[in-house]
């Protein structure tokens, strides 16, 4: 269950209308998670609209998230301050008029526009010596279980027990937009399969993409690589092995990604943002997890299949980036003909909800 009637009832705050700002983690699926954050700020403060801050990389999914009135786009430079950006930031801020802040990341950076800005309520953890930045201080992130868990607590008021579960993101993408983006990209109407191979370090990356895309696309599928453009050398090796049904989607532009999980039939994919991607959109989602915990980084939607490797690993979890024990075995150790079958079961599965 997601958070109850009787649970939230004792919290809504109905004649708040002040807006609300949320400064999110910007990695592409934490920005995805950051959506149930949306979801309990809005169950607590129904009449209060809630904006975003964004980079541009993230910026596509705002358009497809409800309950969010706007994105801000603002890209920051990761390695300084950029102190003339944070001015420029806290004016556009301070123009819409917020009452509240919730500030996610715990670093010293993210805090200062929304101050600068005078947001009254500025609510985030203790972190990085952030006194005078952030004013309503949070306590226990450490105790908390799970990435989700730290950020929509801010959510909640100060000392609220968690829910048994959150609600989960959301992405709704118009049918048709879908078909218009399947037409100008000549991509038919036949089942296809998205496969995202890439991930934010070379360990969560599985090793068989190329000979499952093969294997698909003897079953009749369409199979479609997505992905960022750090991808294209790899997106070209699947298709090379896969032949003429393996179509190249990476590129710059994320929109193009999330229109594509969005129209597949399955999607498969490391443990990536591009998972958290198609399990928001409602698309069946495979995740291959080898190096990280599908307790922890799972989509909070749920999985149609959670892949993992039937070898002992002592090594696993280890969420290094890069592999540095037992040469990779927890990814190399799962093979594509079990990736394949369980993709056809999970596309069985999908046709006979669809009948009924």
């Amino acid at each position: 269950m997601n958070i109850d009637s009787d649970h939230m009832a004792k919290m809504q705050e109905p004649d708040d209308t002040r807006p609300i700002l949320i400064v999110p983690y910007m990695w592409i699926g934490d920005f995805v998670r950051g959506h149930t954050v949306v979801r309990v700020l809005k169950q607590r403060w129904p009449n209060r609209p809630v904006d975003l801050l964004v980079t541009s990389l993230c910026a596509p999914l705002v358009d497809y998230m409800p309950d969010v009135r706007a994105g801000i786009v603002w890209d920051l430079p990761r390695g300084r301050l950029a102190v003339a950006k944070q001015w420029g930031l806290a004016a556009q801020l301070r123009e819409r008029g917020y009452g509240t802040a919730l500030v996610l990341p715990r670093t010293w950076k993210s805090a200062i526009a929304p101050a600068l800005a005078g947001i009254p309520e500025r609510v985030g953890f203790v972190g990085e010596a952030r006194f005078g930045l952030i004013n309503q201080w949070r306590w226990g992130e450490k105790a908390l279980p799970r990435f989700i868990d730290k950020n929509a607590a801010l959510a909640l008021p100060d000392g609220a027990p968690l829910p048994p579960e959150w609600p989960v993101p959301q992405l709704r993408v118009p049918v048709e937009e879908v078909a218009r983006w399947r037409q100008a990209n000549g991509l038919g109407t036949g089942p296809a399969v998205a496969l995202a191979p890439g991930s934010v370090g070379a360990a969560k990356r599985w090793s068989y993409y190329p000979e499952a895309a093969r294997l698909l696309a003897q079953q009749g599928l369409d199979v479609w690589v997505v992905g960022g453009p750090g991808e294209k050398a790899l997106a070209a090796e699947i298709v090379a092995a896969g032949g003429p049904r393996v179509r190249d989607l990476t590129g710059n532009d994320l929109r193009n990604g999330i229109l594509a999980v969005a129209a597949a039939k399955v999607a498969i994919s490391n443990d990536s943002g591009l998972m958290h991607v198609a399990a928001a959109v409602g698309t069946p989602t495979m995740g291959i997890f080898g190096p990280t915990s599908p307790y922890h980084w799972a989509p909070l939607n749920g999985l149609a299949a959670t892949v993992q490797t039937k070898t002992t690993v002592p090594c696993q979890p280890c969420h290094r980036p890069v592999c540095t024990m037992n040469d990779h075995r927890c990814m190399r150790d799962i093979p594509a003909s079990d990736v394949v079958a369980t993709a056809e079961r999970v596309l069985a599965e999908a046709e006979a909800n669809a009948a009924h």
